[in-house]
């Protein structure tokens, strides 16, 4: 830990106490009280009775439980977005597929570009972050957002909403990458553990919970109201931001020694051997979720009969999965390492993922499959929080690069993989196996990022 990492050139985010610099390097509020800093880095509030004063070892552990709470869930919606703008149309892909009179490998490629927008977006936005602080992009990028999801409304051609859906990925990106890199500038150690945990819960949740409200949505409205809804959702979000979110990264660690440029920002992650491991993993377990998620629409629901209601049912009981799944790994994580759970539920997602393909080939029907699929997406939820704390924890000083890189391989690496499952079934149509072969050779890379790359006997325990 640097003292880079964990000392602001303010104190604590509490908007009640205005800071004022002394000459002896102090700093001072309006109340009268001193905050010093000693070498380690941690920070001593001097109240009235400084012999009491609380050791803060990051920024936030100052913050009241309340506006600790109140972060939690504006930077849980915030992420949100990314999610929701991805998935809430899919349970529409058939009515996409008639009303466009297209195919159904056309209709996913709008998936894929709204992923690959994402990706890209985040690499903009991280690095920028990281430069000229967290809310000018934050609230740039999530207006453009707005004028995408408009433009998806009104789209007259594919081509058009598929440019849209691109442009709208690229909206969608800022809240995720703005949220992590937040929670970083202001917690290390087990606490950021439970902290992204809570991001890490809705980045798993929500692309399996988007599909169940879309399918409630197509009750009311065609599906152009989806994307209406998704310009309601972030004007909301630029709202909430631009009154709620205050900025956690002060001009002077904008310009930490090492990282003052993109390219050493991008250098300093990029040369972390830790780093680049957990990088494919987040990478490959996400592409595991979202060939499921891209695939499902059609295999439920026209292989296996589904309507609209019980395809989102499908997925609300798979999120009860993820949820489970990153609620525990939190746990674990904290007293055991998150590289040991990542030991474990990178496994899950081979054995689960192998389950899916022989229920299909021994003919176990739809049960047969939804079994397995609940418990690798159970890994999944264990997978998440951990690929999260090991890139952050190690990169405060590049927290919002550090946050993109991931985000950009977990959705842009999803995005060029999840079509290959239509591409295997061609014209036979989508079936549990293809499905299931996509989810093991994803599992296999990620086995062999964690042992050969990441090296878990090699990770430092987190500090407190």
């Amino acid at each position: 830990m640097t003292s880079t990492d964990t000392i602001p050139t303010t104190p604590g985010p509490a908007p009640e106490r205005r800071p004022e610099r002394t000459a002896s390097g102090t700093i001072r509020t309006v109340t009268g009280a001193i905050r010093t800093s000693s070498p380690t880095g941690a920070i001593r509030t001097l109240g009235h009775n400084p012999a009491t004063a609380p050791i803060v070892l990051h920024p936030g552990d100052s913050i009241s439980s309340g506006r600790r709470a109140l972060y939690v869930v504006l930077l849980g919606a915030l992420t949100a977005l990314g999610p929701f703008t991805i998935d809430l149309y899919l349970p529409a892909f058939p009515v996409l597929e008639s009303d466009f009179d297209t195919t159904a490998a056309a209709i996913q490629l709008t998936l894929t570009g709204t992923m690959i927008g994402f990706a890209l977006g985040q690499l903009v936005v991280g690095p920028l972050s990281d430069k000229v602080g967290r809310r000018i992009p934050l609230l740039s990028v999530t207006a453009l957002h707005v004028l995408a999801s408009l433009a998806a409304a009104v789209a007259p051609t594919l081509e058009i909403l598929s440019i849209a859906r691109v442009f709208q990925g690229a909206g969608a990106a800022a809240g995720g990458v703005v949220a992590a890199a937040i929670v970083r500038d202001l917690f290390g150690g087990k606490r950021l553990v439970v902290m992204l945990s809570r991001l890490a819960l809705v980045t798993g949740v929500a692309p399996v919970l988007a599909p169940l409200i879309g399918s409630a949505l197509l009750l009311v409205m065609p599906w152009r109201g989806i994307f209406v809804v998704l310009a309601a959702y972030s004007v909301l979000m630029l709202l909430c931001a631009a009154f709620f979110i205050p900025e956690t990264l002060p001009p002077a660690r904008r310009h930490d020694r090492g990282t003052t440029t993109v390219w050493q920002r991008y250098g300093s992650v990029f040369r972390d051997r830790v780093f680049l491991g957990v990088l494919i993993i987040g990478g490959m377990s996400f592409s595991g979720l979202f060939s499921y998620l891209s695939s499902s629409p059609f295999l439920f629901q026209e292989s296996y009969g589904f309507d609209a209601q019980q395809y989102g049912l499908l997925f609300a009981v798979n999120s009860v999965g993820v949820v489970v799944g990153v609620q525990t790994a939190a746990r674990l994580a904290a007293r055991f390492g998150p590289q040991w759970v990542l030991a474990f539920s990178t496994a899950g997602l081979l054995t689960f993922g192998t389950g899916i393909l022989v229920a299909d080939q021994l003919g176990w029907g739809v049960w047969g499959v939804m079994v397995p699929l609940f418990l690798f997406m159970t890994s999944c939820g264990f997978t998440m929080p951990c690929v999260q704390v090991l890139a952050l924890d190690r990169h405060g000083a590049a927290a919002g690069t550090a946050a993109s890189v991931m985000g950009a391989a977990n959705f842009g690496v999803a995005g060029l993989v999840s079509p290959i499952v239509g591409w295997i079934a061609h014209d036979a149509g989508i079936t549990a196996t293809t499905m299931a072969s996509v989810m093991i050779g994803c599992a296999i890379v990620a086995v062999l990022a964690l042992w050969v790359v990441v090296r878990p006997r090699t990770v430092e325990q987190l500090a407190p």
